[in-house]
């Protein structure tokens, strides 16, 4: 049985070994592309470490070059994170709302919450579109930011760990007298602090990588998000992959810093604040 269980274990070691792989290669080609010369991008058999390095030129070209990429990428950065924030903010207030606070027709509310997120997206475009032009939001960051600062699902999934705070801790803060406001501030939040470490790892991802919003709601370039910027790297005279994958290199690095940090900020919270009821 001993035996069994080692084989076993190396077994789904191996199978899960290839998966990683399967994983990692498709980075491990676009960092490769990134610092190459454009005729060998698609060179066969596959050059994982050019002869000819073109780094310095292809990352100078990305960032100092034709296209402003240090404005595109200050551009994201300042709607990513404010949308983050805000986004954060309102969930975790609608979601102790709907968890917490008992008002009349708080369940029937919270099914049209949930009602809004089984609507498509491209279905509102239109609609969404007119009202931001009647607005004055179309074409400006803060329209971009309200955008993706309401989410059912980021509701939907903060109510979920609202709803597994106990209420004897609630209570303790209604005894000394405290609002719901210093309640959801000074208990509720620190409470549930892996689930907001959580969602505003996944918002933060999701608005970094939005294409479709930017496409339809920013004319300007100076506006423009590293999403619009990488897509000018392939003009009419063709496709330059080697300035794309050095773009996209650059725009993912944010991304993964995030995520690191992220993590063991929700590991922390989990050891010290994180309880279910």
């Amino acid at each position: 049985m001993r035996y069994k269980h080692i084989a076993g274990r190396a077994v789904a070691t191996f199978l899960m070994l290839i998966v990683g792989i399967a994983f990692v290669l498709p980075f491990a080609w676009m960092i490769s592309a990134s610092v190459k010369p454009e005729i060998d991008v698609f060179k066969y058999p596959i050059e994982w470490i050019p002869k000819q390095w073109m780094a310095y030129d292809n990352y100078r070209e990305v960032w100092f070059g034709e296209y402003p990429f240090v404005t595109y990428y200050w551009n994201t950065i300042k709607v990513t994170v404010l949308t983050t924030i805000v986004s954060v903010v309102v969930s975790c207030m609608a979601a102790y709302g709907f968890s917490h606070v008992d008002f009349k027709g708080r369940n029937a509310l919270f099914v049209v919450v949930l009602m809004t997120f089984m609507i498509p997206s491209a279905s509102i475009l239109v609609p969404q579109f007119m009202i931001f032009r009647w607005l004055n939001l179309f074409d400006t960051h803060l329209g971009l930011i309200l955008l993706g600062s309401f989410s059912a699902l980021g509701t939907f999934m903060m109510r979920q760990f609202f709803l597994g705070i106990h209420k004897d801790y609630l209570d303790a803060g209604r005894m000394d007298g405290a609002g719901h406001a210093r309640i959801f501030v000074g208990i509720a939040m620190p409470l549930v602090r892996p689930a907001i470490a959580t969602y505003a790892i996944l918002r933060f991802i999701w608005t970094w990588n939005d294409y479709a919003n930017p496409l339809i709601f920013l004319r300007s370039d100076a506006l423009s998000t590293i999403q619009l910027g990488i897509q000018k790297f392939a003009s009419e005279s063709g496709v330059y992959y080697s300035l794309i994958m050095a773009g996209t290199v650059s725009a993912i690095l944010p991304l993964i810093a995030i995520f690191v940090v992220g993590q063991k900020q929700v590991i922390e919270g989990i050891s010290l604040g994180g309880v279910k009821g």
